[in-house]
């Protein structure tokens, strides 16, 4: 597997860590159309105070190429209260592209490649073989559980994060790595 390194550009503001403290692989979806769309919306700066914004570590695309934006020594934003501990992994997939948080628009409709997913047992194998700690694995619909009124109708409400969805693939994936899934930890 080759991983090309695409730092963001703010990657050096980000918090350094220690990598031993690592015991999380998150799995997302970038609910986006493709990966230069991503890379547009990792490149915004949307916590002033640091000069950062919402990311993950890695990106695999629909064939299986992968990119690391975020070195795993450094912290990034991709899901609440797990950042310092965890890895996110981000797959391009549509997801709810375009609207997110409208009540009509909560079904994710587009599958994995094999490919992609391939690519993610292996680079997690990589992760485990290199990171000590790393014992657990969870889709970020597993840790970020809450819920907002949709943009659309006020009175219903949708989750804010539903990857990477129901139609990833866990028993594929976990048959094919050495971590435990969880919900929380």
């Amino acid at each position: 597997m080759n991983i090309a390194l695409k730092p963001l550009p703010y990657v050096e503001r980000l918090d350094s860590r220690c990598t031993d403290c690592i015991n999380l692989a998150v799995i997302h979806c970038t609910e986006l159309p493709d990966l230069p769309t991503a890379r547009e919306w990792g490149e915004k700066v949307i916590y002033q105070e640091t000069g950062t914004g919402n990311s993950g570590h890695y990106y695999i695309d629909r064939d299986g190429s992968t990119e690391e934006w975020v070195p795993v020594n450094r912290v990034a934003h991709h899901v609440r209260g797990h950042n310092t501990k965890s890895i996110g992994i981000e797959l391009v997939n549509n997801g709810r592209y375009p609207h997110w948080l409208q009540s009509g628009s909560q079904q994710m409709t587009e599958p994995y490649p094999d490919a992609q997913i391939d690519a993610l047992i292996t680079l997690l194998n990589r992760l485990v073989a290199r990171l000590p700690d790393l014992q657990l694995v969870a889709g970020h619909q597993d840790l970020d559980t809450a819920v907002q009124p949709a943009e659309d109708d006020p009175d219903i409400m949708v989750r804010r994060k539903l990857d990477p969805g129901p139609l990833f693939p866990w028993q594929t994936l976990m048959s094919g790595i050495l971590l435990a899934r969880t919900a929380a930890n």
